[in-house]
């Protein structure tokens, strides 16, 4: 810490043993840079405030989204300092009373463009500010914007519905005109082709009719087929007479009852596999071997009635399966001459389907074309005449006398503070430079001996009043740095109070 301290005092030291040095460069900075601040001109900032309003009572209803009305309000924002209308301005102030050629025009365009700041402070607020040499020529130049951007919102949106409404116009009579060429055309070639082209009674739908029903007498066909050989197999394993007692022996037997019981189950449909008739044919089996089951002699044998129903549905399954084979017969038929029929035209379904195409990509385009013209239409009209962009100064501009920039005071601040820091700064500078030995530790640290001791200077009368008259000079010319710096602030604050 100690350390610290020391090197702190003799960096001071060093600095007030150059302090002449150090008060030279400073008036020296602070003069270059006074003057430099002097020469910069004034620039006086004019500010308005204004509020774009988008109405949407009827843009809702005629398809002016939210985004459409967004939109509006950022082009105005993007054109709002476009060159035409920075020209404009130019023309309609002061700026143009001394420009005589297109070159000046263009530089007094790009000069004003750096000059003039458009912001978007909210959703539909704008504020609009501009810094010239002259408060009444930035409040003029302000003012004269808001003025063109209202005209040209207007102007514009009714030029430009216009235009657009012609061009659409134009392309609408000409789609019109061809629309018609291809249904005419559409129209002879159907006459010419008349039954072969697709659609309700043609070759292809008629193909697609027979080859659909063919499919399903195909799918029929074989369902008759498979219930046709079910039932044969039933009427194969039943027998056509059933033995019956006669009238004198009592109740029938019990193999006529098993024999019985076995066809009522094939009637219902049971196949061999089942485990009643399984069961009921074992129970005949061993009937038969036991000698008829006690049958009488006195029995006699009946028609069987399921034998007689299995052999009616066989006889309407068989004739179910004879009409699907003739009707499938006849569709092969009617196929194989609408195949031959289809082929002797190759080129009319594929000619028809491109002329028919042609004729929808020109309507289509033509019902877009007419719609398109229709909305722009009815936007323009709610644009232009119910005034869907509305423009409303909610702060004129403002006229001040009052530079906004530069900022002097503070920049005269800065320089008297740089003037200050660079005079120590070379002051310090020089002392590190020169080989001297400001304390007898920092010697005896160098030169690597040891250092008895240190003499003080001593100062004669004349030498102290010499040094004293050097004092009185150097504090007159700090002051007189200072009161320079005070009164380029007065006058600073004179002029503003002046010119307001």
């Amino acid at each position: 810490m100690n350390s610290l301290y020391d090197e702190f005092r003799i960096a001071v030291h060093s600095v007030w043993n150059r302090r002449w040095l150090a008060l030279a460069v400073a008036w020296g900075i602070c003069i270059l840079g006074w003057l430099v601040i002097a020469m910069i001109p004034n620039k006086y900032e004019s500010k308005a405030q204004i509020q774009v309003r988008t109405q949407s009572i009827l843009s809702d209803q005629v398809g002016i989204t939210p985004q459409d009305q967004r939109r509006n309000i950022q082009q105005l924002e993007q054109t709002l300092i476009s060159s035409e209308n920075l020209a404009k301005v130019v023309r309609g102030t002061d700026l143009g009373a001394s420009v005589a050629t297109d070159q000046e025009l263009a530089g007094k365009v790009e000069s004003l463009r750096t000059n003039i700041e458009v912001k978007a402070e909210q959703d539909d607020f704008f504020a609009i500010s501009a810094k010239l040499p002259s408060g009444k020529l930035a409040r003029d130049v302000v003012q004269k914007l808001i003025d063109v951007a209202e005209e040209d919102n207007i102007a514009g949106d009714r030029k430009t519905t216009s235009q657009t409404l012609r061009f659409l116009d134009a392309q609408i009579e000409g789609r019109q005109k061809e629309l018609a060429d291809a249904e005419a055309k559409r129209v002879a070639y159907e006459t010419q082709n008349l039954g072969l082209l697709p659609g309700v009674g043609s070759v292809s739908q008629r193909m697609e009719a027979s080859r659909a029903e063919l499919s399903q007498i195909d799918s029929q066909l074989i369902q008759a087929r498979s219930a046709l050989a079910a039932l044969n197999g039933q009427l194969a394993g039943t027998p056509a007479t059933l033995n019956t007692p006669s009238a004198g022996g009592g109740s029938p037997s019990a193999l006529g009852q098993a024999q019985g019981e076995l066809a009522s189950m094939r009637a219902r449909g049971f196949t061999d596999s089942h485990p009643d008739v399984v069961a009921i044919r074992n129970q005949i089996a061993n009937l038969r071997a036991q000698g008829g089951g006690g049958a009488g002699a006195g029995g006699y044998r009946t028609p069987n009635p399921a034998y007689s129903s299995l052999q009616s549905m066989r006889a309407e399954r068989e004739a179910s399966v004879t009409a699907l084979q003739a009707r499938k017969s006849a569709l092969q038929s009617d196929m194989a001459q609408l195949a031959a029929k289809q082929t002797a035209e190759p080129g009319v379904a594929a000619e028809y389907q491109r002329i028919n195409r042609d004729y929808e990509v020109l309507k289509a385009q033509y019902d877009k074309l007419v719609t398109e013209r229709d909305q722009i239409r009815l936007r323009g009209q709610v644009e232009t005449q119910t005034d869907a962009v509305q423009f409303r100064v909610v702060k004129e501009p403002s006229l001040s006398n009052v530079p906004a920039a530069p900022n002097r005071p503070l920049l005269l601040a800065a320089v008297l503070i740089a003037g200050v820091g660079a005079g120590v700064g070379a002051a310090f500078a020089l002392g590190q430079l020169q080989t001297s030995f400001p304390t007898a530790a920092k010697l005896e640290r160098a030169s690597g001996l040891p250092v008895i001791g240190s003499i003080s200077q001593m100062l004669g009368s004349e030498e102290r009043a010499q040094r004293k008259q050097k004092m009185k000079l150097f504090y007159g010319a700090s002051g007189g740095l200072v009161c320079v710096f005070a009164l380029l602030l007065v006058a600073e604050f004179v002029q503003r109070g002046l010119t307001a």
